[in-house]
């Protein structure tokens, strides 16, 4: 596992995609979310843009697969609540796409912690030790790595939907 120090090239990769994936997927009219670590300003991360895109009716594959398969993405995962995106086995993983559906609990966590993360500097920071740490740890387990952050992320989540039910 690799982090990578910030970029300003991560927020125009970030909406060259979204632009991409709204064309692509036209009339759905989805909603399109920069989220993942590059989506906040001055955090360590993958330089792979994670995109959340949020469809009227998650399992009405057939008008937003296609359309999405068309910009060189596959679907690898098909969980309750989230189909997951990126580019085929051999190809340089410079996005991932988590469909998921409007309105969805999915959709809201993602934005909370994106958001509160932006808005929290002390919290983004520590955000950025554990993640420095799980990547010495677990250099070579992505999995590992990523279920080292799922307490931290639940944390920050209830953080802030407390924030956001107090303000």
């Amino acid at each position: 596992m690799v982090l990578h120090e910030p970029s300003a090239q991560w927020s125009v990769n970030a909406a060259d995609w979204i632009r991409r994936v709204r064309s692509a997927l036209g009339d759905l009219r989805p909603r399109v979310e920069h989220v993942g670590s590059n989506a906040v300003p001055g955090l360590v991360a993958k330089p792979t843009i994670d995109l959340q895109v949020s469809v009227p009716d998650l399992d009405d594959e057939p008008s937003y697969r296609p359309a999405l398969e068309s910009l060189g993405v596959v679907l690898r995962a098909r969980e309750p609540g989230h189909r997951y995106f990126r580019p085929d086995a051999g190809k340089p993983r410079v996005v991932h796409i988590h469909v998921c559906g409007q309105g969805s609990t999915w959709e809201h966590e993602h934005l909370l912690f994106r958001d509160f993360l932006r808005s929290h500097r002390a919290v983004a920071t520590d955000y950025a030790e554990l993640k420095r740490r799980l990547a010495v740890e677990f250099r070579h387990d992505r999995l590992a790595y990523t279920d080292g952050k799922t307490e931290f992320v639940r944390q920050v989540v209830a953080m802030a939907r407390q924030e956001a039910e107090s303000g």
